[in-house]
């Protein structure tokens, strides 16, 4: 390639599509939603009257076009469309834009209420149609205000503000002032640093996407966000939105008639680069559509054999139903996700790690300079991140996509020329925008368009090498990860999550709280009854104390001193009869022929029980002078002793027992306190029930002093022992003694 056609100031007119481009004056007019014949055009401004471009130029969609599905559920709202201007005999056919603002009010409030408002809202929209979507931008706020004084006046029969507003258009129309060849893509569409924090990779993605000229599907139920997402992602193709006069109907084809390919480059315009590269990539042309909102009346067009290819929006989520036939890729805005139907589309659209690296560089740049006061300009204020730097990311991402590919082309024509190579490029730099979908490309009619009308030897402008060239490195895998985990959305899922377990934890903070005051009150006020008791109960055996105190000590001490008295009468009386017996000569022994001698003996002691035995077994026949009697058989202590109980229940052992148990003393204490203490206790001579002795066990009271009480003691002995045994044993006794 010459120098002389580098630099060359020959411009280049018919590379960009606008030669040919007649002048259009821009329109307004009026479409009402009827409550009968539904939306219809109910007047037009900026042409003669009588005429109606409807009927003229076939645009019988425009009402559906103008009054979106859904436009009802807000009180304003926008849609963008495209129309077909058909040839005439100074003009070949081509494509307009319309931007309509639909709004309604209450019927009430108009001041003159027309005889065919039989519902309760009024529902208009204002529609601007012109020659290019450049200027939409601008135009969208001035129709905003228009449509909005319109609807203050609540007469929609004074239509004066209207009909200036259109002749404003025209008058900026004929100054030129909406004929300017400069760069306004930044003036259309959403702004592209949300639609970058929005799809993050994704994007890439779509623009490629955009490239293979697949079917693809917008959907969103709010129209002018779906209508802005389109503009916007078309945009990021340098040159493209001055030049979509194919784009509203697959029939046309003009762009391709007056394309030539241009000699001659001046390196200090950027335009007459773009234009040397063979920017803009023309994606719509013959067998293809743009309609960045598409009613359903114009389904038959998608499904037409002659659509190759379109880029096209709907609010109707029937199409979400039958994605499978009207589109190759579907992008839900409701939901931010991108469904790719078709198997070598899906293959195609696989990021490569440069791929990958370079958009997350965009995407972490529009980041770091986010700021959600004013999302369209860094926080910052300064160049990156910003909006023109975006858009000359992806226009040097572009010019190095299309400068690999000619030299790939290159390559390919000269196999085996070692000197046909680039010394600084290795191999096949295409490789690092994906082997796939650049396959996929060659196969497209932009690239055919492209490739046709673009010099061979591009890489020479341009240097063939992808922006970020290289292997898979330790920062792509942290990078990778680091976005995967933001695709997550964990943050969000956490918040929510923190935001439920902070207020379970709350109120079962609150519930245990509520609980253990319960608790500590019942156990309050159950230690304060028990206090209370306990006081209550104290007061009440002090009252008792003081008042029974005196009537306790007097029956006790009266208990202890008549039991006292018993016991001492009792052996006073025993001690006085057996020192009468004993000088009456009992005790003392004798021989064989009665005379008796001096001393105590185990023979005096075994006579006197066999003569005490005789003489309580036979008491009637006693014949000696003497009453064998004595005081304590006559009292009523002993003499409950001597009665068997009444219940049968023994008192003491059985015979054998009683005969290989020694007579001690103890029996006879025993004996002599059962009786008392039954006497004390029941009141009477009878006892109820044998009880055994628990108060006086020290014998010793009775077994003591010299030898003379130590014989009594003997005696006293036989006495107990054979007034307790049961009378048959009286007998058996008697015989053993003898």
């Amino acid at each position: 390639m010459s120098t002389t056609a580098m630099t060359s100031p020959t411009t280049d007119t018919a590379s960009n599509g606008d030669t040919g481009k007649p002048g259009f004056v821009p329109l307004v007019a009026v479409v009402d939603f009827h409550h009968h014949r539904g939306p219809e055009v109910e007047r037009w401004f900026g042409v003669s009257e009588g005429r109606d471009p409807a009927v003229e130029w076939d645009w019988s969609l425009l009402p559906f076009m103008a009054l979106s599905d859904g436009a009802h559920a807000s009180t304003e709202d926008f849609s963008y469309f495209t129309l077909v201007r058909p040839a005439t005999d100074d003009s070949p056919a081509t494509s307009l834009f319309g931007i309509s603002c639909t709004r309604q009010m209450d019927a009430a409030q108009l001041l003159v209420r027309p005889p065919d408002v039989t519902r309760s809202t009024v529902q208009k929209a204002v529609v601007v149609i012109a020659d290019t979507p450049q200027f939409f931008g601008m135009l969208r706020e001035r129709l905003s205000v228009v449509t909005s004084a319109w609807f203050a006046q609540r007469e929609f029969t004074d239509t004066e503000i209207l009909r200036r507003f259109q002749d404003s258009l025209a008058d900026e129309k004929e100054r030129g002032q909406l004929n300017e060849e400069v760069d306004r893509d930044q003036y259309l569409g959403m702004s592209l640093r949300e639609l970058v924090r929005e799809f993050r990779w994704q994007t890439l993605v779509l623009l490629k996407c955009c490239l293979l000229q697949p079917k693809m599907l917008f959907f969103g139920s709010r129209c002018e966000r779906l209508c802005m997402m389109q503009f916007s992602l078309i945009s990021l193709i340098p040159g493209l939105l001055r030049n979509l006069q194919d784009s509203a109907g697959p029939d046309m084809n003009s762009y391709e008639k007056q394309l030539s390919q241009p000699t001659s480059l001046r390196t200090s315009d950027r335009n007459s680069l773009l234009a040397y590269m063979g920017l803009p990539l023309q994606i719509f042309g013959k067998g293809s559509l743009f309609g960045p909102y598409t009613p359903l009346q114009q389904l038959d067009l998608l499904a037409d054999f002659g659509t190759k290819s379109y880029i096209v929006g709907s609010t109707n989520s029937l199409l979400l139903q039958q994605k499978d036939r009207y589109s190759d890729i579907l992008i839900n805005l409701d939901e931010d996700t991108v469904n790719i139907t078709s198997t070598s589309l899906r293959n195609a659209l696989a990021l490569s790690h440069s791929d990958r690296r370079w958009i997350d560089f965009v995407t972490q740049e529009v980041n770091d300079t986010w700021d959600d006061a004013n999302p369209q300009r860094p926080k910052t204020m300064g160049y990156r991140g910003s909006e023109e730097f975006i858009r000359l990311q992806f226009e040097e991402y572009l010019l190095s996509l299309i400068s690999a590919v000619k030299y790939r082309n290159y390559l390919a024509q000269n196999a085996g020329n070692s000197k046909a190579t680039l010394p600084h490029i290795e191999g096949d730099p295409s490789q690092d925008f994906g082997n796939e979908w650049i396959e996929y490309w060659m196969r497209t009619e932009n690239y055919r368009l492209w490739n046709k009308n673009t010099d061979s030897h591009l890489f020479d402008i341009v240097e063939p090498r992808h922006p970020c060239a290289g292997g898979l490195s330790i920062d792509d895998v942290q990078r990778r990860i680091q976005q995967q985990v933001q695709d997550l959305h964990l943050d969000e899922r956490f918040a929510v999550g923190k935001e439920v377990l902070g207020r379970n934890l709350a109120a079962g903070r609150e519930k245990a709280s509520t609980m253990f005051n319960k608790f500590y009150a019942d156990m309050e006020t159950l230690r304060e009854a028990q206090r209370k008791r306990a006081e209550e109960s104290k007061t009440e055996q002090s009252d008792a104390e003081k008042n029974g105190y005196n009537t306790d000590a007097s029956k006790t001490q009266q208990t202890a001193s008549s039991v006292g008295a018993r016991a001492g009468a009792y052996i006073g009386s025993w001690t006085t009869w057996a020192g009468q017996k004993r000088k009456e000569g009992w005790g003392r022994s004798s021989n064989s022929n009665g005379s008796s001698g001096g001393g105590w003996g185990f023979g005096s002691v075994r006579k006197s029980r066999n003569i005490t035995s005789n003489t309580l077994s036979d008491t009637s026949s006693e014949k000696n002078s003497t009453p064998l009697s004595s005081p304590a058989l006559s009292t009523a202590g002993f003499a409950s002793i001597e009665k068997p109980q009444a219940d049968n229940t023994p008192h003491r052992k059985s015979e054998g027992d009683d005969k290989s148990r020694p007579i001690t003393q103890h029996s006879f204490s025993e004996s002599v306190l059962d009786g008392v203490a039954s006497g004390e206790e029941s009141g009477s001579s009878n006892p109820t029930s044998p009880r055994k002795p628990t108060v006086f066990k020290n014998d010793s009271t009775v077994a003591t002093g010299p030898q003379e009480g130590r014989e009594s003691s003997e005696e006293s002995e036989g006495i107990a022992q054979t007034e307790v045994a049961k009378p048959t044993d009286a007998p058996s006794r008697d015989s053993d003694t003898r």
